[in-house]
């Protein structure tokens, strides 16, 4: 490697297609990464888990490099706002009042009870697979369940929703490094008008309440609560999006894991008791979220170093995930009874613990333990598309034969 290159560079080619020798480079060379561009990487299983559970922030207006800052100035003069007033942007006490309005809603008894509707939900789109017999997996049913599933949680009235779609994933290119005027320009205006479609559904929603989240939250705003409009807008607009782009990278990704895997394919069938582990193993082998971030409101010391104060530090999921030193030398291998698959950080750990952990769960087994148990020839029917993101990655078509 020479001068010139960089040791931890995702915009070289191939690396959203496979991040992961990247990854294996950074844990082996420098685990605690001072990178040129003004932030930090930790790379490591210890570092990582440490680092989510340390009270640090996630408000990048504290980051003071000069070449961050003019990146999210020009960010939030372009408007891309609808995010940051949400609790993913959020610290206490601003969080903890912001996630205490839905938290309820998400407990794992609440979660459980809706296993039916999502056994039902799964059954019906295996059903269309069946008719077709070669289809995109990630759009018959890695997108139409998670979106179908927050949708109905939150109560969203009849609405365009592959236009939310289109938005949805416009919008969360903002979680990623944007370096192209023209993409901020498009997230820009996809935050503007996710912004209005959803204050059009709450003013829909405040004329026709019910018993379910979107009615919840709007009343914790009517009675009293500090949730402001834009709030309000911001936390709903979270709520559809991380409810679920992350599911869908996650049954994508564990599908695309046990094709290419064919033993554990074959040991899920005969072992179905293994599903919910083998769902921890799939968010452990491939995340769907493969990066958090972190802004230190002090000096950090991680393995010697000191990471200064107001500086921006990217936690590696994904990386952590793979830590041979944590995991064992078989850290690279699919094993969906790997005892400790549950210990992976793919929920992110202290305060800001994914809040619908629960549900993604629940999602994942159901669709992924029916799916090969109905179809014992299901099997790639052409070449994975990655969807080219370095954060929320998973695969844009996955094309499959039943």
């Amino acid at each position: 490697m020479t001068d010139t290159e960089l040791l931890f560079n995702p915009f070289e080619p191939g690396f959203t297609d496979d991040p992961y020798p990247v990854y294996h480079r950074m844990r082996a060379a420098d685990p605690v990464h001072q990178h040129p561009f003004g932030f930090w990487l930790l790379t490591g299983y210890e570092d990582v888990a440490a680092v989510l559970r340390a009270g640090l922030s996630v408000d990048e207006r504290l980051v003071t490099d000069p070449e961050f800052r003019a990146q999210q100035d020009q960010l939030s003069e372009d408007g891309l706002t609808i995010l940051g007033r949400s609790m993913l942007d959020r610290d206490p006490p601003d969080h903890t009042r912001l996630r205490s309005l839905v938290t309820k809603v998400f407990t794992p008894r609440s979660v459980a009870a809706l296993e039916p509707e999502i056994t039902g939900i799964v059954d019906s789109l295996l059903d269309g697979i069946d008719t077709a017999k070669h289809v995109d997996l990630a759009e018959a049913l890695a997108f139409p369940l998670p979106f179908t599933v927050i949708s109905r949680m939150l109560g969203m009235p009849p609405t365009d929703h592959e236009r939310i779609r289109e938005l949805s994933g416009t919008l969360v290119r903002s979680l990623e490094p944007v370096a192209d005027p023209e993409v901020v320009q498009a997230i820009s205006a996809a935050s503007d008008e996710m912004a209005e479609l959803t204050r059009e559904v709450i003013a829909w929603k405040r004329e026709h309440p019910a018993d379910d989240l979107l009615s919840a939250l709007i009343a914790a705003e009517q009675d009293g609560d500090r949730l402001t409009d834009d709030e309000l807008i911001a936390q709903v607009t979270l709520l559809y999006i991380a409810g679920h782009e992350t599911t869908v990278n996650l049954i994508a990704n564990g599908t695309v894991a046990l094709l290419r895997n064919p033993d554990q394919l074959a040991l899920l069938r005969a072992r179905p008791d293994l599903a919910g582990n083998a769902v921890e193993e799939f968010l452990r082998y491939d995340s769907p979220v493969q990066q958090t971030r972190r802004v230190t409101v002090a000096p950090h010391t991680v393995r010697g170093r000191e990471i200064p104060a107001n500086t921006f530090v990217i936690a590696c999921l994904a990386s952590a995930n793979r830590d041979e030193r944590f995991w064992g030398e078989d850290a690279d291998r699919l094993r969906i009874d790997r005892e400790n698959a549950r210990h992976h950080v793919s929920f992110g750990a202290g305060p800001h613990h994914c809040l619908g952990a629960a549900l993604a769960r629940l999602e994942g087994r159901v669709a992924i333990e029916r799916l090969v148990g109905r179809f014992p020839a299901l099997r790639f029917d052409g070449d994975v598309v990655w969807n080219g993101r370095m954060n929320l990655r998973g695969p844009a078509k996955l094309p499959v034969a039943v």
